[in-house]
């Protein structure tokens, strides 16, 4: 029976952090201010370094686009990703993609990137589908809320169990590449994680646990 290879986004198939580069982008384009970007750029640092949850931040961020058009958000992103991002693929995540198509295995993207991001990087790459985190929307405005369970931590292993379950899978014959010490408990519950160019904590514990720990710098 074929499974599934779940895949990360930022840092993993990308080799940058996408979140990042947005907020860099919105501010230089005029379209969020410099406070704001400064209070991103604080969460992803102190998330980095260890002091802070992710989960706050994006609840945070999913705020503040409360009655913004989702129609400019998803074109923007369309740009952003044509300019900034798809040149960014790392080369070794399409040759992984390519050997799990080989074995006839389902591929999805698994990640903390918004659907208008996601649904750009899934069709480049050919995958089935992809699981992120999706913002609330009511007569083509956000309304400032977002789907849970966050599709981040925890949450990714309940997103990927559902779908498992879904396809009649088990996790057991299930695929995770991750970079992140956040991406430890999805890597934990499938039978086959594989730690890609990851941080210092995930290498250390990918280490001890013997899990295979890969460089996707250049293809296979």
């Amino acid at each position: 029976m074929s499974g599934i290879a779940f895949f990360d986004v930022d840092k993993t198939v990308l080799s940058a952090n996408s979140a990042t580069l947005w907020l860099r982008r919105e501010l230089r384009l005029g379209h969020i201010r410099w406070w704001q970007a400064l209070r991103g750029a604080l969460w992803l640092g102190a998330y980095a370094l260890g002091f802070a949850r992710l989960e706050a931040a994006l609840v945070d961020a999913v705020s503040t686009l409360r009655g913004k058009r989702e129609c400019d958000i998803r074109d923007r992103t369309s740009l952003f990703w044509q300019e900034e991002i798809r040149a960014l693929i790392r080369p070794g995540a399409r040759s992984a993609l390519a050997a799990h198509r080989a074995r006839g295995d389902r591929v999805y993207l698994l990640t903390t990137s918004s659907t208008y991001l996601s649904r750009e990087i899934a069709a480049e790459l050919g995958c089935d589908g992809y699981l992120c985190n999706e913002m609330h929307v009511a007569d083509g405005l956000f309304t400032g809320g977002v789907a849970l369970p966050l599709c981040f931590g925890a949450g990714k292993t309940a997103r990927a169990a559902a779908l498992a379950a879904e396809l009649g899978v088990a996790l057991a014959d299930c695929t995770y590449y991750g970079d992140s010490y956040s991406d430890i408990p999805v890597l934990l519950a499938v039978g086959s994680p594989v730690a890609v160019n990851p941080d210092p904590r995930l290498r250390r514990f990918a280490r001890r646990r013997a899990w295979p720990v890969v460089d996707w710098s250049r293809a296979a």
